[in-house]
């Protein structure tokens, strides 16, 4: 499968697990952490696990989606000489079999130029991004070079987003609607919000687009709960927070093993871990 098909690569992913009746698995990870050199074997390690999809995140200092979790991992990142350009080189050495969607806030995106931005993500193999801080009424110009370059662009919508912004980002999201499953920052919780499955009927009133749920997710259990109603579980605090704590030579077999339990949760009717 080639990663950078856009929206059909990722799409195409979505409906294979429908098929297969699952939840996509969609895993993020921090580039740069703990180095630069060490990401591209976390990622494999990830989809050796299972990951259907790989959110790759590029550092920014001044994440204010994410959680302390994923601060802390952007900080690290950073300090390890971490830059857009090395996140791309990550990208260029992986011949990995799923599509890679890079988690970039929008600053450093319009610094760099957004076609510029949408040309490099895409040779580099990038199917699709999330930018977190656009606004969906902002987002035309974003959507037009990023489809232009083939890449699908994902937009976010929360348990507050009222009726007008929903319908908007039902009709412009590309690839996936990031369904975000409570309000605050990324980080995991023990109890996902039961508005979270009100909010994907809500949208499921509106379009057939793959509905991925992130923000707090990090248990299996979660998983399958969420898996019930949606069309991908993304994890990526949980797993942020397990490659922080594992030893430098535990880390790879730490990361294949947590994502396999996420995975196999994704089984609708799973029974498991």
């Amino acid at each position: 499968m080639s990663r950078n098909l856009g929206a059909a690569t990722i799409s195409g992913v979505f409906d294979g697990c429908k098929s297969a009746d699952r939840a996509a698995f969609v895993a993020y990870l921090m580039a740069g952490d703990p180095l630069p050199s060490t990401t591209a074997a976390l990622i494999r390690a990830a989809i050796d696990g299972g990951a259907d999809i790989v959110e790759l995140g590029f550092p920014y200092s001044d994440p204010l989606a994410d959680g302390p979790s994923i601060q802390a991992a952007a900080t690290r990142a950073l300090r390890a000489g971490t830059t857009f350009d090395s996140v791309l080189q990550i990208a260029r050495s992986l011949p990995v079999p799923v599509p890679l969607v890079a988690f970039s806030y929008f600053n450093p995106l319009y610094v760099r130029g957004l076609e510029r931005c949408a040309r490099d993500l895409h040779q580099a193999g990038f199917a699709g991004a999330v930018i977190p801080d656009l606004p969906p009424e902002e987002g035309a110009e974003a959507v037009a070079v990023f489809a232009s370059a083939g890449l699908a662009l994902s937009f976010l919508v929360a348990p507050t987003t009222p009726a007008k912004r929903l319908s908007l980002i039902a009709r412009v999201s590309t690839g996936f609607i990031y369904v975000v499953s409570r309000m605050g920052v990324t980080g995991s919780v023990t109890v996902i919000d039961r508005g979270t499955k009100a909010l994907a009927q809500r949208l499921r009133e509106q379009t057939d687009k793959a509905l991925a749920v992130g923000f707090g997710i990090s248990t299996p259990q979660q998983a399958r709960m969420v898996a019930t109603f949606a069309d991908g579980v993304i994890v990526g605090s949980a797993l942020v927070d397990l490659i922080a704590s594992s030893p430098p030579d535990q880390a790879l077999p730490a990361v294949r093993s947590y994502c396999a339990r996420l995975s196999a949760a994704c089984r609708r009717g799973a029974d498991n871990a």
